[in-house]
């Protein structure tokens, strides 16, 4: 199992009720990792539906509180199961606090499908041309190391005009398979666009988190990377608005709309 793998398990404690083991060394600010926080969640309310054809499709979620290297516990509320849909809540709790929350939604492939429309895709260099990249210490946040950043595009506090991020991204110690967790942390694993605009390192946080899967993620080569775009589109009162991709080629595997808040 890989790092994020084993970071982000989840074990049944009764039904709808989990328990997990948040590790030291995935800290981005006071608290873990947002995208790890909300793999754990995944993974629970996928635990709690019985029938395996139905994947995640969706996924809204909040993070309340820093959420420490410790235990925590997990409980899912199946809101309902209908004849495709399964939509589910959970809740993460550490010392008797709900520190974070999602709700998500599972189904089968419909048999209405029709044709697929995505965004046009983008044509980047070969990642085997690209050099691996990372912010560099003492401002690389401690869960960055766990991932292989390669970018195309600016760089974090250059000072450019657009804040966009481009680039390849994966887990330097690969998975045993890509999963819906594995996807969710990747959306949110890359420096938040808004950086490419500044000239000085700056605190941020993700505090809520809407993400949505594409395509069914064990398709995927868990040894190749995935291409990640994203842009800020709004910033008010410290809080931005990100929207991210993620790529395998032309085929648009996830995307998300996140709210980021600035601490400093």
């Amino acid at each position: 199992m890989s790092p994020f793998e084993l970071a982000s398990a989840v074990e049944r404690v009764q039904d709808h009720v989990y328990r997990a083991v948040v590790p030291v060394g995935w800290e981005q600010g006071r608290g873990a990792f947002g995208g790890l926080v909300l793999g754990i969640l995944a993974r629970a309310m996928i635990a709690s539906e019985p029938d395996t054809t139905r994947s995640l499709r969706f996924l809204t979620g909040e993070i309340c509180g820093p959420v420490v290297a410790s235990e925590c516990s997990i409980e899912v509320l199946v809101l309902r199961r209908g004849k495709n849909l399964t939509n589910l809540d959970a809740r993460m709790f550490q010392g008797g606090e709900v520190i974070a929350r999602a709700s998500a939604g599972l189904s089968a492939p419909r048999a209405t499908a029709g044709e697929v429309a995505q965004p046009t895709p983008p044509v980047p260099p070969p990642h085997r041309g690209v050099a691996a990249r990372a912010v560099p210490p003492p401002f690389a946040p401690p869960f960055s190391l766990h991932y292989d950043y390669r970018p195309t595009g600016p760089l974090p506090f250059s000072g450019g005009a657009e804040a966009i991020v481009e680039g390849y991204i994966r887990e330097r110690e690969p998975p045993s398979r890509v999963d819906a967790a594995t996807l969710i942390a990747l959306l949110d694993s890359y420096w938040p666009a808004m950086f490419t605009t500044e000239t000085r390192p700056r605190g941020a946080a993700t505090v809520g988190f809407t993400a949505q899967l594409l395509c069914d993620p064990t398709t995927l080569d868990p040894n190749e990377p995935l291409f990640h775009r994203s842009t800020m589109p709004a910033l008010r009162d410290g809080f931005f608005v990100e929207f991210r991709e993620l790529w395998s080629g032309s085929t648009l595997v996830a995307m998300n709309q996140q709210t980021m808040a600035l601490l400093s």
